[in-house]
C-alpha cells in the first residue's frame, strides 16, 4: 500500500478523559488515503525540542464522508504531552499508513451482506442503537449476518478497535466489544463503540460491568464466536489468546512494541516469532497469534 507524508489540518480537539485527547484531523488537499484497520500513522511533534522522532499512533477512526481520520492520544511523555496542547487549526505532519493491519472479509458473499447491514444500521436513530448495546452481552441481533467477531481490548489500546467495528459492520459483521480497565476512568469512547455493536465492559475495581479482567467476563461462557481480535497490554492479550486457542477460535493481536522509524529499517520493534525476527511495524503490528511465541 502506497505511503504518504501530509500535512493535516487539525480539525477539532477533544479530551475523552483527563490525560487522553482525540485528534480529528483533515485534509485541505482532497480526500484522505485508504487506510486499513489496525494500521498505524507517524506523527511528527513539533514545539518540543526533546522530542526528536515521530510518535506511533493507531488509527482510531477514518469518517469518509467529513473526510476526518481520527486519532486516540494518551498524553505520558513529553512528545504525547505536546500533540495532547495542540489546537484547533495546527498543522499535523503525518507518515500514513503504516503496518498491517487485521484481516478483513473480501468475498462477494461479505459484499451483500454488507449492503443488507448497512441499509439496516442507516434505519436506526441513536437511540435505537444505545439500547441495543444495552442489551445482555453476548446476544445476536437477528437483523444482522456475517461471522461473529469478538475485539478484546484494554487501555488506550481499544483505539484501533474502534475503526475495525465499522468496518466490519461496513461488510455485514457482527462486532462485540469487550472492553476492559482498572476502573470506569479507563473506558473511552464507549458511545462510539455503542454505533458498532454491543459493548461488553470489565473494571477491576468493579465500577463499570463486571469486576475483574476482561478474560473473566462472563461474555465467554455465554456466546461464541468466529474470530478474535485484541490489542492492549501484553499480558491481557496473551491471556485472551490463551483462551482463543482454547475454544479452537482464530485470534489476531495487535502489538504495541517500541516503535521509532515505522518502516522496518531502525530495528526497534524486533518481536521473536514463529517465522523468525520480524519488525512489528512492517509485518504487524497486527498478527495471527498462532505466529507468536506467547
Amino acid at each position: 500500500m502506497k505511503k504518504y507524508v501530509l500535512d493535516l489540518l487539525l480539525k477539532h480537539i477533544s479530551q475523552p478523559r483527563p490525560g487522553y485527547v482525540v485528534l480529528q484531523l483533515t485534509s485541505p488537499f482532497g480526500a484522505l488515503p485508504e487506510m486499513l484497520p489496525g494500521q498505524f500513522v507517524e506523527v511528527r511533534v513539533d514545539g518540543s525540542p526533546s522530542t526528536f522522532l515521530r510518535r506511533p499512533i493507531s488509527i482510531n477512526l477514518v469518517d469518509r464522508e467529513a473526510n476526518e481520520l481520527w486519532l486516540l492520544v494518551h498524553a505520558v511523555g513529553e512528545g504525547t504531552r505536546a500533540l495532547a496542547r495542540l489546537e484547533a487549526g495546527a498543522t499535523v505532519n503525518v507518515v500514513l499508513p503504516l503496518g498491517r493491519g487485521f484481516t478483513m472479509p473480501e468475498d462477494s458473499s461479505w459484499q451483500n451482506c454488507a449492503a443488507q447491514s448497512s441499509a439496516s444500521l442507516a434505519a436506526q436513530s441513536s437511540a435505537s442503537l444505545a439500547a441495543q448495546s444495552s442489551a445482555s452481552c453476548g446476544a445476536q441481533s437477528s437483523a444482522s449476518c456475517g461471522a461473529r467477531y469478538l475485539l478484546v481490548g484494554g487501555g488506550v489500546g481499544t483505539a484501533p478497535l474502534l475503526y475495525l467495528g465499522q468496518e466490519l459492520v461496513a461488510r455485514g459483521c457482527q462486532p462485540t466489544f469487550l472492553l476492559g480497565g482498572r476502573s470506569v476512568n479507563d473506558l473511552l469512547q464507549l458511545d462510539h463503540f455503542r454505533r458498532f455493536g454491543e459493548v461488553c465492559l470489565t473494571t477491576e475495581d468493579g465500577s463499570a460491568g463486571e469486576r475483574g479482567f476482561v478474560t473473566q467476563h462472563s461474555l465467554w461462557q455465554q456466546a461464541s464466536f468466529d474470530r478474535i481480535c485484541t490489542c492492549g497490554p501484553k499480558p491481557m492479550m496473551m491471556a485472551v489468546a490463551r483462551l482463543a486457542r482454547e475454544k479452537g477460535i482464530p485470534c489476531e493481536a495487535s502489538l504495541e512494541n517500541l516503535m521509532a522509524c515505522g518502516l522496518g529499517a531502525c530495528l526497534c520493534c524486533v518481536e521473536d516469532t514463529t517465522e523468525g525476527n520480524v519488525c512489528v511495524c512492517k509485518e504487524g503490528p497486527v498478527f495471527s497469534t498462532d505466529k507468536l511465541k506467547w
